[in-house]
């Protein structure tokens, strides 16, 4: 039997503890490995809340800044039990909630300073339970994204960590883009303000462009035993410097990743999507659930400033309880520039879009919520446009409902690492409409299983992403023996976690699986 540590900042297994698909990841792969018989602890930090009510288990003693630190670590109930896999949060007072899904801080003026302070205080605190035993003996650690990767740090140069160094550690990388990147010293969220005692070496640290700075991204990259990235195609991507918009690659990181692929260490795997335990919608629901979730936010004091705008969506959303579209399109996503790039610089394509779904008496629906000028955007354009529901917020039921209920799902992503909402799209029987990159390529195959569109210059991209959406349009109501073909196909693909975690054993964990 094999023992894993798990060390990330979200966890979809437990309740409240996700922002994005890598939440998904962190809950599916322990549940593969228990399968095989192995097991597994998954630790995440408690943002000063997910340890309410949950099983204390030990302090964790360590130094950071000079002075003591006493942690806390807490076993705690997951949505739904496994054998051999355990759930556990950090807490610390310094761990704060963010703004971001109450994990994640946005700081605006100085990235990634809150941010920097928790995960330095959790990675420490996670190294210190590792040496105590916490976890018992460990094979594996695998880290995930940059706030994970300072176990890295302590691994290579911290004198009371030299336990790790018998240990293999796995980085995955799930979003190139958000590197954590912060300065050597000089500042409170820095590197020698928290390790004022570890004799680190400079060059090893240092990001290529910021020279006074570290980045945490480049840290996991440079110091793991192997680097993952979740699909083979977009880790060719970043191997190759980026050239936004119309090629988005290492984002600066090219130089470090290829030096890992040279050493056999960089690999590429497929993200998973669970087809079993799945959470189920009711069929015809999904009107009815948007207007319970929208009653349920005007009766919030944190949506008042979104009120007018729901209350307004609520009222577009009620004749579609009575009679339904002819075709539904839709999108659920974080608010970002990776997802939502095309509409925020071409919002004229994304207008003449909805007008094509007003001709054949046809919806586009959006849920997300992120950056507030994206949230702006999309805001004006559903007080200017009836057929387009803007759903600023977020809801389980209307999202499991959307994935259910929709004749196509677009995801039009200036650049994407995998990606799980074509998956669960597809999983339902649903094409998808997507832009030819990363792991949408893995998973998308034009007029197989979906729509793919691309070019080879900005306005081009642009201008074909809507032309396909006429051909799409065009094949929903004007040959429907093809579209039935492309959604049996869909349907019939699997992404299994099976086959990916295999993967995992063989290249990245070097265990038999």
């Amino acid at each position: 039997m094999h023992n894993f540590l798990f060390v990330a900042s979200e966890n979809d297994a437990i309740p409240h503890c996700k922002a994005g698909g890598m939440g998904d990841v962190i809950r599916d792969v322990p549940r593969q490995i228990s399968q095989k018989g192995d097991t597994v602890h998954v630790v995440v930090p408690s943002y000063s809340r997910l340890h309410q009510n949950a099983k204390f288990i030990s302090n964790l003693s360590f130094k950071l800044r000079g002075l003591d630190y006493l942690a806390e670590i807490y076993e705690v109930q997951p949505k739904k039990d496994f054998p051999g896999i355990t759930h556990y949060v950090i807490h610390h007072p310094e761990i704060e909630a963010g703004d971001i899904a109450h994990i994640y801080h946005n700081d605006l003026n100085e990235p990634f300073y809150t941010d920097a302070i928790k995960y330095f205080i959790f990675c420490t605190a996670v190294a210190q339970a590792v040496k105590i035993k916490i976890f018992g003996d460990l094979d594996v650690i695998h880290l995930h994204d940059w706030h994970a990767s300072m176990v890295l740090f302590l691994r290579r140069y911290h004198k009371d960590y030299t336990c790790l160094q018998d240990i293999r550690v796995i980085y995955s990388i799930h979003n190139l883009a958000i590197q954590g990147i912060r300065p050597f010293e000089n500042n409170y969220s820095s590197v020698r303000n928290f390790f004022p005692e570890v004799d680190f070496n400079y060059d090893e640290l240092r990001d290529r462009r910021y020279h006074d700075c570290i980045n945490m991204m480049a840290l996991g990259i440079r110091f793991a035993d192997a680097v993952h990235t979740v699909s083979p195609s977009y880790k060719n991507d970043v191997l190759y410097p980026s050239n936004p918009p119309e090629f988005i690659g290492g984002e600066g990181l090219e130089e470090d990743l290829n030096q890992a692929d040279r050493e056999g260490r960089f690999i590429g795997i497929l993200n998973g999507c669970n087809y079993r335990n799945i959470r189920r919608a009711r069929k015809n629901n999904l009107y009815f659930n948007i207007a319970s979730a929208i009653f349920k936010w005007l009766q919030q004091e944190s949506k008042k400033y979104k009120s007018d705008f729901l209350a307004h969506t609520g009222e577009k959303v009620m004749p579609y309880l009575k009679r339904k579209p002819d075709f539904v399109c839709s999108s659920v996503a974080r608010l970002t520039e990776q997802k939502f790039y095309f509409f925020k610089r071409s919002p004229e394509a994304f207008l003449e879009i909805l007008d094509l779904l007003a001709e054949v008496n046809g919806i586009f629906i959006l849920l997300g919520t992120g950056a507030p000028e994206y949230e702006e955007l999309l805001r004006k354009i559903s007080h200017e446009k009836k057929n387009f529901l803007f759903i600023n917020g977020q809801s389980e039921d209307v999202i499991d409902s959307i994935y259910l209920e929709t004749n196509l799902y677009f995801m039009p992503s200036l650049f994407e690492p995998c990606g799980i909402s074509q998956m669960l799209a597809m999983r339902n029987g649903h094409p998808c409409l997507v832009h030819h990159t990363g792991g949408l390529i893995d998973t998308v195959k034009h007029l197989e299983t979906g729509f793919v569109f691309d070019g080879n210059s900005y306005d081009k991209k642009v201008r074909n992403m809507v032309d396909s959406f006429k051909h799409v349009l065009n094949m929903f109501f004007e040959d429907k023996a093809k579209w039935r073909k492309i959604e049996q196909n869909a349907k019939k693909v699997r992404f299994t976690w099976e086959k990916s975690v295999d993967d995992y054993y063989k290249s990245l964990y070097k265990l038999p699986a």
